[in-house]
C-alpha cells in the first residue's frame, strides 16, 4: 500500500504521526529531533575546487601532444641546430599553461559569484516551545514542531496547515504560480500537484497575507526544496558538446601529424644521408609545425572575449564551453512566470456598467493610460476609489508592499493621477471584515460607507442597485447578464477577474444590499520584447517551448500574446502518455501547463532523445533540476532562487529574454571563430607537410634550417594572427541560419574542402616559386622565397578565411595589426643580421613581386574553389 501523503490527512492524524500537540514540543523533544533529523538546512556536498577546475583544463588529447611536442623540442634544443627550439618548447609551454591559467580563472570566478546553496534557508522561524512563542534559527526547526506565520514570513519548511485567517502564501518560485494561494486546513485528495495542495505550506515560500500556525512535517533535504537540490547535487558533472568537439579534433590532429611525420622521417632516411640527427630534429620541428599549438589559446580567447561581450549585456557564463554549446541549441524551454512574463499581477481591462477600459502599462510602473471609447469617468473614479480604500498594500519607499493581487487593483489608481495617500487620509477605515476562503470577500468601513470586492458571483450575488454614470437604480436582470458576459469574457482571456461595489449602509449591513461599481480583469503580462526575441529565436531556427505551473487557459492566453501555437497539454495528461507517445507529443506542443518539477525533467529528457540539444531557462527552485540536466542550462539572476543558479551554467542578470537571443548569437560567433580558426592553422599546417614532403623529393632538398623555419613560420602565422581571429565580432547573418546539427563536427565536410583548397593550393604555389628559383641552381635564393613565401600565402589566407565566413573585411582592428606586426618581424628577420642565424639571403623587388604575383593567382583560385564548393559539397 503507498503511504499517504501529508496533505491527504487530517490535521488529528499528523499531529499523532509526529507525537506533537497545539501547543508545539518540549524543548527535550526538539533537542532529540534536532540529534534524530539533523539541521533543517541544504548542505552542498559538492564543493568548488581550484585544484580540480586547474586540472580540468589538461584534460584535452591535443594539449597533452603539445606538452608532449613541447618537451621533446626542449630536450632537442641541447643537441639541435640553436636556441630556437628552446625558445619554441618556452612558448608551446607558455601558451598551454596560459591557457590552463586562463580557463582556470575564468571559470573559477564565475563559480565563486554563485550564492551557496544553504543562504536560501529562512535566516529565523516563530515556533510553539513548551507552549510559548520562540523564535529561533530556521537550521533548528524540527518536524513537529508548531509555526506562527504572518505576513512577510518566510516558511522555514514543509508544514501542514492547522489553522488558517485568510492566509496566502507565494509558491511561484516552486510552483509558478503567479497568484498567491490561499490557504486552507482540510484535508485534500491524492494526486494533487503541489500547485493545488492547499493545505500545505513550503519551505522558502513567503506568506504575502493573513495569519494562520502549521505543523512542521519535513525539514532539510526532505522538503520539496531539498529534494530538488538532493538531485542537483546526485547528477555527474555532464560533459558539453564543444568540450567532446575539441577533444575529437585533437585526436584527428595527433593522428594524422604521426602518420605525415612516419612519411617523411622514412623518405629522408631512405633518399638522404640518413643523418638520424638532423632527421629526428627535422621530424620534431614540422611536428609541432603542424600541430596547432595556438587552438587551446585561441579557443579560450575566443570563448572569454564572448563570454565579456555576454557580461556587458548581462549574461553571465559560469564555464566557458557553454558558450560554444548556447550557440548549438536547437530548443528552448522557458518558465513562464518571470522569464517570460513579469511576474507581477497587471490590470488591463476595467469594466464600469456602460463603459470598458483598456489599461497600458506592466508591472509596478505607476505609468500608464487608462483608455475607453464610451466615457464614463466619473464611474471609473468610483471604481478606483473602492479599489484603494477595500485595499491593504502600500507603497513604501522599498517600493509597493503587500499581496500582489491587491497591488495590481492599487496601481490604476495612480495611472489615472488619483492621490492615493490624500484618498485614504480623508475616509480612514473603522473597522473591515478580512477576505476568506468562504466568503470570497473583502469589505472594509469608512465612516458609513463599506467597500467590498471579490469573487465576481459572490459579489454580483449580493448587489441589488447598479451605479451607472450619477445615478443609481435597481439592478435589472439585463444589467446582471450584461456584468456576467463581461466578466465571462475576462475570464474568457485568462484574466483574473474582481467585482468591486459598495453601500453607505456599511454599518448595519457592510456585506448585503450592494451598489455595483465595476470589475477589474489582471494577468501576468508577457514581457516587453519578449515577443520579438522569441520571434528571432523561431527564424534561427530554435524552438521555444512555455513550461508554466498555471492553469492551461492563463497558460494559452498568454501563449497566444507570445506568437504560440494555440495546444496546452497539462502534467496530468503528460502523466497518462506511455514513453512513446511523450516522444511524439513533444514534438506536437510548445505549451505545458500545471507542471511540476518531475514533468519538467521528463519534458527535457523526452527532447534530448529526440535529438535535440536543450536550453532550459527559469527562476524558480522548480526548475532547478531540469536546468542541471539540460544542454544548457540558464538561471534569471534578478528573481531566480539561488538553488537555481547554483544549478546553471549561465545566469542572466536582468532576466530578460532577448539577453538570452543575444547570447545565442555570440555563442554562434564564438564557433564561427574557432572553426575560422582551425580552418585557418589546418590549411596552413597541410601546405607546410605537403611542401615539406615535396621539397624532401627535391634535387635540392631542404634546408638544413628547416626546423627552426619551420617554428618561426607557426609563431608568425599561428601567434597574433591566428589568435586574433578569436576577437572577430558577430556577422550579420549569424541568426539568420539554422543552429548546427549535433552530429556536425568543427571540421565538418565544408571545412575540410577549405582546408584542402587552402592547404593544397598554398602547398603548389609555394613549390612554384621554390621551383622557379631552383632553376636557377641558386640554393639560398631558393629556400630563402621557400621560407617567406609561406608566411605571405598565409597571411593571405588569414583574409580568406574571413572572406568564406561573410566577416567584413574592416572589422577586428587586433587582426589588421597583428598581420601588420607578423610582415614586419619578417622583414627584420631578413634585412638584418638575424637572416644568417636562419642560412637565408635578403630578397630583391622582384623577388617580392614574384612573390605577390603567385599570391594573386592563389586568391584567384581559391576564390573560384569557393565558388564551387556548394557545387561539390552536396
Amino acid at each position: 500500500m503507498i503511504p499517504m501523503e501529508w496533505h491527504e490527512k487530517g490535521i488529528k492524524e499528523i499531529l499523532s504521526d509526529l507525537h506533537s500537540g497545539k501547543s508545539g514540543l518540549t524543548g527535550l523533544q526538539a533537542e532529540e529531533r534536532l540529534a534524530q533529523y539533523g539541521l533543517n538546512s541544504i548542505i552542498i556536498e559538492k564543493r568548488i575546487s581550484p585544484l580540480k577546475i586547474f586540472l580540468e583544463q589538461f584534460k584535452n588529447a591535443l594539449v597533452i601532444v603539445l606538452l608532449f611536442a613541447a618537451v621533446v623540442s626542449f630536450a632537442v634544443s641541447y643537441i639541435g641546430p640553436g636556441e630556437s627550439d628552446y625558445l619554441d618548447s618556452i612558448l608551446i609551454f607558455a601558451i598551454v599553461i596560459a591557457n590552463a591559467f586562463f580557463g582556470f580563472f575564468q571559470e573559477y570566478k564565475a563559480e565563486r559569484t554563485i550564492e551557496a546553496l544553504s543562504k536560501m534557508s529562512a535566516p529565523k522561524a516563530t515556533v510553539l516551545r513548551d507552549g510559548k512563542e520562540t523564535e529561533i534559527q530556521s537550521d533548528d526547526v524540527v518536524p513537529g514542531d508548531i509555526l506562527l506565520l504572518r505576513e512577510g514570513d518566510k516558511v522555514a519548511a514543509d508544514a501542514r496547515i492547522i489553522e488558517s485567517f485568510s492566509l496566502h502564501a507565494d509558491e511561484s518560485a516552486l510552483t509558478g504560480e503567479s497568484v498567491p494561494s490561499l490557504k486552507s486546513t482540510g484535508k485534500l485528495s491524492d494526486n494533487l500537484p503541489l500547485a493545488e495542495r492547499k493545505n500545505m505550506l513550503y519551505m522558502n515560500s513567503v506568506i504575502t497575507r493573513g495569519r494562520g500556525t502549521a505543523v512542521v512535517v519535513e525539514t532539510g533535504l526532505k522538503t520539496e526544496v531539498g529534494k530538488i537540490a538532493k538531485e542537483i547535487s546526485d547528477a555527474p558533472e555532464k560533459t558539453t558538446q564543444f568540450q567532446i568537439e575539441i577533444e575529437d579534433v585533437g585526436k584527428k590532429i595527433m593522428y594524422i601529424t604521426l602518420f605525415v611525420l612516419f612519411i617523411i622521417v622514412t623518405t629522408e632516411f631512405l633518399l638522404r644521408t640518413g643523418d638520424l640527427l638532423f632527421i629526428f630534429i627535422a621530424a620534431v620541428a614540422l611536428g609541432v609545425a603542424a600541430i596547432p599549438e595556438g587552438l587551446p589559446a585561441v579557443v579560450t580567447l575566443s570563448l572569454s572575449i564572448a563570454t565579456n561581450r555576454m557580461l556587458r549585456q548581462k549574461a553571465l557564463t559560469r564555464r566557458l564551453s557553454t558558450i560554444q554549446d548556447l550557440g548549438s541549441v536547437d530548443v528552448i524551454c522557458s518558465d513562464k512566470t518571470g522569464t517570460l512574463t513579469e511576474n507581477t499581477m497587471t490590470v488591463t481591462r476595467m469594466y464600469v456598467p456602460g463603459a470598458l477600459f483598456y489599461v497600458s502599462g506592466s508591472g509596478l510602473a505607476k505609468l500608464g493610460e487608462l483608455i475607453s471609447r464610451e466615457g464614463a469617468v466619473e464611474q471609473l473614479d468610483q471604481l478606483l476609489k473602492c479599489a484603494v480604500l477595500c485595499n491593504d498594500s502600500r507603497e513604501t519607499e522599498q517600493g509597493f508592499r503587500g499581496d500582489p493581487t491587491e497591488i495590481a487593483v492599487l496601481i490604476p489608481a495612480y495611472k489615472a493621477k488619483m492621490d492615493v495617500d490624500m484618498l485614504r487620509q480623508d475616509h480612514p477605515r473603522s473597522n473591515e471584515i478580512p477576505f476568506s476562503s468562504d466568503r470570497k470577500l473583502m469589505s472594509t468601513l469608512h465612516g458609513d460607507t463599506s467597500f467590498v470586492k471579490g469573487a465576481p458571483e459572490e459579489v454580483l450575488s449580493r448587489c441589488k442597485r447598479i451605479k451607472i454614470k450619477n445615478s443609481i437604480r435597481k439592478m435589472t436582470k439585463k444589467d446582471a447578464e450584461e456584468i456576467s458576459r463581461k466578466n465571462i469574457d475576462m475570464a474568457g482571456s485568462a484574466l483574473r477577474v474582481l467585482a468591486f461595489a459598495y453601500t453607505e449602509n456599511g454599518k448595519k449591513n457592510p456585506e448585503s444590499d450592494l451598489i455595483f461599481l465595476g470589475l477589474m480583469g489582471m494577468i501576468d503580462p508577457p514581457r516587453e520584447g519578449v515577443k520579438e526575441a522569441i520571434q528571432d529565436c523561431r527564424k534561427a531556427g530554435i524552438r521555444v517551448v512555455m513550461i508554466t505551473g498555471d492553469n492551461k487557459y492563463t497558460a494559452a492566453a498568454i501563449g497566444r500574446d507570445l506568437g504560440f501555437r494555440d495546444s496546452v497539454i497539462t502534467g496530468t495528461e503528460l502523466d497518462a502518455l506511455s514513453e512513446e507517445q511523450l516522444l511524439k507529443k513533444v514534438e506536437e506542443h510548445d505549451i505545458y501547463a500545471r507542471t511540476s518539477p518531475k514533468h519538467k525533467v521528463m519534458l527535457l529528457r523526452a527532447l534530448q532523445k529526440n535529438r535535440h540539444i536543450v536550453c532550459m531557462t527559469g527562476d524558480g527552485v522548480n526548475d532547478a533540476a531540469a536546468i542541471k540536466n539540460s544542454d544548457v542550462g540558464i538561471a534569471m539572476g534578478i528573481r531566480g532562487t539561488e538553488v537555481t543558479k547554483q544549478a546553471s551554467d549561465m545566469i542572466i542578470l536582468d532576466d530578460n529574454f532577448i539577453t538570452i537571443k543575444n547570447s545565442i548569437a555570440e555563442g554562434r560567433a564564438s564557433f564561427t571563430n574557432v572553426r575560422k580558426f582551425v580552418t585557418l592553422l589546418l590549411g596552413a599546417n597541410t601546405s607546410e607537410v605537403l611542401a615539406v614532403l615535396i621539397a624532401t623529393l627535391s634535387p635540392l632538398g631542404i634546408s638544413s634550417k628547416i626546423a627552426i623555419q619551420l617554428l618561426w613560420i607557426n609563431l608568425l602565422t599561428d601567434g597574433l594572427p591566428a589568435l586574433a581571429l578569436g576577437a572577430d565580432p558577430p556577422s550579420s547573418d549569424v541568426m539568420q541560419n539554422k543552429p548546427r546539427d549535433r552530429k556536425e563536427r568543427i571540421i565538418s565536410k565544408n571545412v575540410l574542402y577549405f582546408i584542402a583548397v587552402i592547404g593544397i593550393f598554398e602547398m603548389l604555389a609555394v613549390i612554384l616559386i621554390y621551383a622557379f628559383y631552383s632553376l636557377n641552381h641558386d640554393i639560398i635564393k631558393a629556400q630563402t622565397m621557400f621560407f617567406t613565401s609561406f608566411i605571405v600565402f598565409e597571411i593571405i589566407s588569414v583574409y580568406l578565411v574571413r572572406w568564406r565566413y561573410n566577416t567584413r573585411f574592416l572589422t577586428n582592428k587586433w587582426l589588421h595589426l597583428s598581420v601588420l606586426a607578423s610582415f614586419v618581424l619578417q622583414i627584420v628577420l631578413l634585412y638584418t643580421d638575424l637572416s644568417s642565424w636562419f642560412n637565408v639571403t635578403a630578397p630583391d623587388l622582384m623577388d617580392w613581386l614574384i612573390t605577390w604575383a603567385v599570391g594573386l593567382v592563389f586568391v584567384a583560385i581559391v576564390w573560384g574553389a569557393m565558388k564551387m564548393e556548394k557545387h561539390i559539397i552536396r
